[in-house]
This record gives structure tokens, sequence and C-alpha cells, in this order.
């Protein structure tokens, strides 16, 4: 994707076209837009750099003459050479080429264009699924360093399943959540998504099914769809994935596994209950059909606990169960664990010290630190209590100027409620025009294609002000869409 963040210089001396056709030739040159790179139409080139679409086309000209672009009406105008290779015979490398052909598909054009835009400046981030930089722990993280530098020797490799200490201390904290689980048991990963590509390519056969809610965070990534494998979504009710359909399917399908977020789904909010958690435990002990756990909200209570864990209540190794720090105190350590049969553990132990040879030891023996020194408890209960003020501001928000144009359910913890908009609108306009008023949203699309009228909202990050500004100004561009 081709930046356009520079803009030619009004006060040179040096004309306009000359600074364009400077920056397009340096881009060229350094290999920065290779060979097949698709040049932005003139018009969008004259409107990010605020010039006459003439003065792109004079620029353009003089480099299709001098043979480093071709314009053709239909294709558009792209790179055809360098100056390297105009003295060579043979032709550079078609670095597009080998883009396209990786085994890895690019995430989905709306993820790109949300993870860029989430640090531009003055944006009110309404999707983002991270704790505010005013929750961070300043105080006792500075704590936490000074204990961890007094106690480090070296930051050598870990062991591969990861630093003992802290995975003795998650044994621990496993207990208070009702799983039993020694150190020699659990894995260490960089984060919950690290557990997932781990599992992909060292526990599946190309051609798996895999059965997930659907909606699910899941659709919006391909760490599955990358090691050739198919998700299929069952439905969802208040209650949680509905187990009725699971048989059924799995005789179709041949599933091989289960993937769910029973607490504070991702992105519907929705808590399964204690009653659905045994339901699913049994069809799936019944279709001796595994289940990955990702237990990364739970903590995030706001007006109860949830219910035991899935795997607190397996008596059979049937469940991974995946826990994480990067919601409940920094997405930055990249800190999770998963939990699980031991052959399992060793077999995805030995298969990440072949990727890269084990999570930071830095982060580890902070995260360790977190859980014995007490602090993470203390932390906890301070974000459940800011957690419960900024939902209560988003559906306070929402009664006052969204009661005619969606419907929603209050979520019980975590950081997101599924908006549902009454008025038909389309998900791209949506999202580019909340866009145009500095407000960048989750489409429901993202996360399954057919949730085109929902809107994943998050009350985690935005700050109370941004909140109520933010719910206020996105609904005058839902009622100025649907005029």
């Amino acid at each position: 994707m081709i930046e356009l963040d520079w803009k030619p210089d009004k006060s040179s001396p040096i004309p306009l076209y000359i600074q364009i056709k400077d920056y397009i030739r340096e881009k060229i040159e350094t290999g920065q837009w290779t060979v097949g790179t698709k040049i932005p139409p003139q018009r969008t080139l004259a409107q990010a750099w605020g010039v006459n679409r003439s003065t792109i086309v004079t620029a353009v000209e003089e480099l299709i003459s001098e043979g480093l672009l071709e314009g053709k009406s239909r294709s558009g105008t792209k790179v055809i050479n360098n100056t390297w290779s105009l003295m060579m015979s043979a032709s550079p490398p078609d670095w597009n080429s080998y883009v396209q052909a990786g085994i890895h598909p690019p995430n989905l054009p709306t993820i790109q264009e949300i993870n860029k835009a989430e640090f531009a400046p003055n944006i009110i981030r309404l999707g983002t699924g991270e704790l505010s930089p005013d929750l961070f722990p300043r105080e006792m993280m500075k704590q936490i360093m000074n204990r961890v530098s007094d106690r480090i020797d070296s930051l050598g490799y870990e062991e591969p399943k990861g630093l003992l200490f802290l995975r003795e201390q998650l044994s621990t904290y496993l207990k208070t959540i009702g799983i039993e689980a020694s150190p020699s048991s659990i894995l260490i990963v960089s984060g919950a998504l690290q557990a997932l590509q781990l599992i992909s390519i060292g526990l599946l056969h190309r051609g798996s099914t895999i059965f997930l809610e659907k909606p699910s965070y899941l659709y919006s990534l391909h760490v599955f769809q990358s090691a050739g494998m198919r998700l299929l979504g069952l439905p969802l009710d208040g209650e949680g994935i509905q187990t009725k359909m699971i048989a059924q399917q799995k005789k179709r399908q041949n599933a091989s596994l289960i993937y769910t977020i029973p607490s504070f789904h991702n992105p519907t909010g929705i808590l399964m209950s204690k009653e659905r958690r045994r339901e699913l435990m049994d069809v799936c002990e019944q279709e001796q059909l595994p289940i990955i756990e990702d237990d990364v909200y739970r903590e995030l209570w706001i007006d109860s606990p949830p219910p035991l864990p899935l795997k607190a209540i397996d008596n059979n190794g049937l469940v991974l169960y995946l826990g994480s720090i990067s919601k409940t105190l920094s997405p930055g350590l990249r800190i999770g664990w998963m939990v699980g049969p031991k052959p399992v553990i060793e077999r995805l132990a030995d298969i990440k010290m072949q990727t890269d040879y084990g999570s930071s030891s830095l982060s580890q023996w902070v995260a360790a630190e977190w859980l014995s020194s007490g602090l993470y408890h203390q932390h906890l209960e301070k974000v459940r209590t800011e957690l419960k003020v900024r939902r209560d501001v988003m559906i306070n928000s929402l009664q006052k100027h969204f009661f005619d144009i969606a419907t929603w359910s209050v979520p019980k913890g975590g950081f997101y409620l599924w908006l549902r908009l009454l008025p038909p609108i389309s998900s791209r306009k949506l999202f580019e025009k909340a866009l145009e008023h500095g407000i960048l949203l989750n489409p429901g699309n993202v996360y399954d294609h057919h949730a085109t009228q929902y809107l994943r909202l998050s009350y985690s990050y935005a700050s109370l002000d941004e909140l109520e500004n933010g719910i206020f100004r996105l609904s005058e561009v839902i009622r100025q869409l649907t005029l």
C-alpha cells in the first residue's frame, strides 16, 4: 500500500511538478515502489498532495517518457523499471509477485486501515480492544521493575516451556479460578494469538475444519486459514454458542476442534452461562471434540465474576486453555499462556523454540513479579471499577443519542458492546464517513461478513469525554447517511 503522507513545498522555487517527479523517482530508485507497483489515480494524488491534477499529469508523463512508469487507460499507471535496470540487460526482481505468492494472506483491507488509523492524531478510537493509557499502572510498574532488577542475574534464553518461576506463579493463580495445572503443563507464549498459531501448525492437518462462534474475532485474522484450514461458524444466543448443532455439523464437516471465547466474547460481549458451559463440555466429550478456550477477558468482569472456566470442569483433558495479561495489564509485554495435556504442551513448546527461541525473558520476569507480589490483583480491582464507569458512560450516551437508531445489550464485563443499527447503512460508507469525522470504528462485517448492520464498540480505550463526544458525533454521521 503506497503511503501519501508527503506533500510538495509550495514555498520552494522548484516547480511543483518537478518536486513530485523527483519524489516518485526516489521511491522507485530506492526500491520502495517496486516493479509492478500500481500508482494511485491522478485525482487521488492531486488531492493528497494539494495540487492541480495537471501538475500530476505533467510529472507522470515525464516519468513515463523516462521509462520508469507505464500508463494504460484501464489498468492505470504502474512502475515498470528503475534507473538501475535501465543500465542492465536483465530486469530487476518483481517483488510484488513474491508478496502475492506468500502463503499467509494479508489482513482484511478494513483491518489494515484500522491498524494504520489508530495512530493518527486526534482520532477517537471507539473500537480499540485495549485498555486506555490512562489505566496503565505506572507507579505499580515502577515497583515491579525495581524488584525485577534485583532478581535477575542474566537475561538468557529460558527453557522451552518458559520461565519456571512464571509457570509456578501461574499454577498458583489458576487454582483461584478452579484450574489445577502443574508448571509442566503450562506453556508461556507471546500472547494468546501465538498460541493459536502454534496450534494451527503443530496439532492440525491441512483441510481441517474449526468450529467457532459466529461472529468471532477469529474471522478478522488468518491464523487457521493460512495453514489451509476452514472456519465454520455456529450461531450464538444470549447464553453463548448454541450447542445443539455441534454433533450434527461434526458428522458433516469432520471438525477437528472448536474455538470459543466463553467469557465476554469478542466481539459481542456475551457471557456464556454456567449451564451452557456444561452443555458444551458434555457435547464435546461425547463427540470427542477438543476445545480451545480463549479466556483472555475473564478477569475483566464488571457486575460479578463469570462462571468457572471450561478447563475447570474438564475431566478428560479435552480443553486447551488460553490466558493472557495483554487485556488486563499491558499488550506490549506480549505474555500469555496455554494450559493443556503435557504431550501437547511439549509438542508446542518444541515448535515455539524453533520459531522464536522463547518469549522475552524480561517480560516473563515482569509478569511473574506482578503475580507473585499481589499487585496484579490490586490492579485488576481498579481496572474493573474503571471499566464499570466507562461502560455506564457509553450506555448512557447510547440511550441519549441512539435510542431510535440502534439496539444493544448491556455487557457484564470485557471491553465490547455489539451494536445493531436499525437503518440500513453501507458498512463501508459508515466507516469512511466516521473516519472523516475523526471517529475510528470496527465494523461488524470483519467478524462475520453477514454482520453488515453491526458495530463492535469498545468502552475500554477512549477517554470518558471521547466516549460521550464520539457517540454523539457517530449518531450525527449515521443520521446524515440515512437522509
